[in-house]
């Protein structure tokens, strides 16, 4: 098993489960770093302190907080310790909401929650109970000597542990403007919502993939072997303007439900309808 990046207890009430903290994502995208143009090496960067113009080892730095211009105040580990009191290691239920009620601005970074040696038959039971019962437990945790927000909920066989916003850091969205719901027109809507019907299926998460990452590879592993690699772009995307709303919609429409994309019929002009007649009575 990959070794925990955390260790500590999930309490709830007056149970106390003895659980591991384990990365549940990872960054597959490709590493890079700076290199000097003329020789290709790397490039180091020094921590370098201001007023002396000298570089400053690790074991020589400290964490200061500006109160105001020029003005600092130092911690040490030990006063972050005393700030996080002790519930360092312990991650602290303290309600449990539906999830349908949690904003998804929220939701951060997830963890497996894994059992420690012995605490299985606790673990399973409070597996159960939240996957009866449809909640997502809100409590408190520690980690890298912040205190994090965070819901737990269960996801497949697993406890999952998902780092959350505090409501403080979520940007009020009435500092940006947003259209009106009277803006929307009948018609607009009708087609808008067929389209995302005609659109609907299963999620299946193995079926979106991170194209940039893939083709970024094919040009790296191109370029090991001294050759350069030519992709196919995709076609560009018309873009959506407002008076041509209701075209583009049906166009979509169309095509999400495997029909040819076609161009709106234009009304026939007076001289058309003119000619048709004269035909007519022609004949």
């Amino acid at each position: 098993m990959p070794r925990a990046l955390w260790k500590g207890t999930l309490s709830f009430g007056l149970v106390s489960i003895p659980v591991e903290l384990h990365n549940a994502v990872r960054d597959a995208r490709p590493k890079f770093r700076l290199l000097h143009a003329k020789d290709k090496s790397p490039i180091s960067y020094e921590r370098v302190c201001r007023k002396e113009g000298k570089a400053v080892a690790w074991e020589e730095l400290v964490k200061g907080y500006e109160y105001q211009k020029g003005h600092f105040v130092t911690l040490t580990k030990e006063d972050f310790e005393t700030a996080a009191l002790e519930k360092s290691r312990v991650i602290d239920v303290l309600d449990f909401v539906a999830e349908a009620e949690i904003d998804p601005r929220f939701f951060d970074v997830p963890y497996y929650i894994v059992p420690a040696k012995g605490s299985d038959r606790a673990y399973a039971v409070l597996r159960a109970a939240l996957a009866d019962a449809g909640k997502v437990g809100i409590g408190r945790v520690m980690l890298r000597e912040v205190q994090h927000l965070a819901g737990i909920a269960v996801v497949e066989d697993a406890i999952v542990l998902t780092l959350m916003r505090f409501a403080n850091e979520l940007i009020d969205e009435g500092t940006l403007s947003f259209p009106k719901k009277t803006e929307i027109r009948s018609k607009e809507l009708q087609l808008a919502k067929s389209l995302v019907d005609s659109m609907t299926s299963e999620w299946d998460p193995a079926k979106y993939k991170d194209e940039y990452t893939d083709n970024l590879m094919k040009v790296l592993k191109a370029k090991m072997k001294g050759k350069t690699v030519k992709l196919a772009a995709a076609e560009p995307r018309q873009s959506a303007e407002v008076i041509d709303l209701m075209t583009r919609l049906r166009e979509s429409l169309a095509q999400s439900k495997g029909g040819k994309t076609t161009s709106p019929r234009r009304a026939p002009s007076r001289k058309t309808i003119s000619a048709k007649k004269r035909a007519r009575s022609a004949a």
